[in-house]
């Protein structure tokens, strides 16, 4: 089964917090949330060592059949163990991701989605689209920055795979009709969500026909055609991007 996988981080200095992993009928992408430059996260092995070690516990899990909630509670738990005596994992910031799990059938995609990553489908022309919207739901209410970061893993708040398992009770599960699929952290999708110069119908073409390092070639150009972000503003000028396509 053809899998096609881009991942670029943000910046040459900085290492990519991104994951992405496929098997032969299982694929995961996580997308890891950093804390604030000045902000102590409470973990001395940082976020992009928690979503390597999350996303191999994960892909292991859904590849041998765990229901996908089940899988992710379990990945989370398995690192959670891993570093709890080294590291204060009750501080908010401490490492989390968002997640897009997604498990083959010889009729359905069956998928988890958790936080601001997005799982596309397209069958008989329709494009189906997999968004957890709570965190954009959220931001009108509470604004941007530190006072939504304080909404994560809470209760009325929005969700990553964190510390805590509970996460995983939080995330969308469900199935789609066999079809292509594209999973992509937020990086990926700015052009659709930040810089509005794509549909999600036009980005799933444009990643069919062209493959998904297209994707990212096209929001490195956006992003640079704004530097400082004054036009588009966004947390991060550029940020770590990843695309992962499958096609029966």
């Amino acid at each position: 089964m053809p899998f096609l996988l881009a991942t670029e981080a943000g910046a040459p200095d900085h290492p990519n917090e991104d994951f992405a992993a496929v098997t032969t009928t299982s694929a995961v992408l996580l997308d890891g949330v950093s804390a604030p430059q000045d902000e102590d996260n409470g973990c001395s092995h940082g976020v992009a060592w928690y979503t390597r070690r999350l996303g191999a516990l994960l892909l292991a899990g859904v590849d041998s059949g765990l229901p996908m909630r089940e899988a992710l509670a379990e990945a989370i738990t398995a690192v959670s163990a891993a570093h709890a005596g080294t590291c204060d994992l009750t501080v908010q910031e401490s490492p989390s991701a968002t997640v897009v799990a997604v498990r083959v059938h010889d009729d359905a995609l069956e998928y988890l989605v958790l936080s601001d990553s997005v799982l596309l489908s397209q069958d008989d022309g329709r494009t189906r689209v997999v968004a957890d919207t709570r965190l954009d739901d959220l931001r009108p209410r509470v604004g941007p920055g530190t006072a939504i970061r304080a909404w994560r893993n809470v209760p009325n708040g929005f969700w990553t795979a964190g510390a805590d398992p509970r996460a995983a009770e939080e995330a969308l599960t469900g199935t789609l009709p066999r079809a292509p699929f594209l999973a992509m952290t937020d990086g990926a999708s700015r052009s659709v969500e930040v810089f509005e110069d794509l549909s999600w119908s036009e980005i799933f073409a444009l990643a069919r026909e062209q493959g998904p390092d297209a994707l990212l070639k096209r929001v490195r150009a956006l992003e640079g055609a704004d530097p400082s972000g004054l036009r588009f503003p966004r947390g991060k000028v550029r940020d770590d991007a990843t695309a992962l396509w499958w096609s029966p």
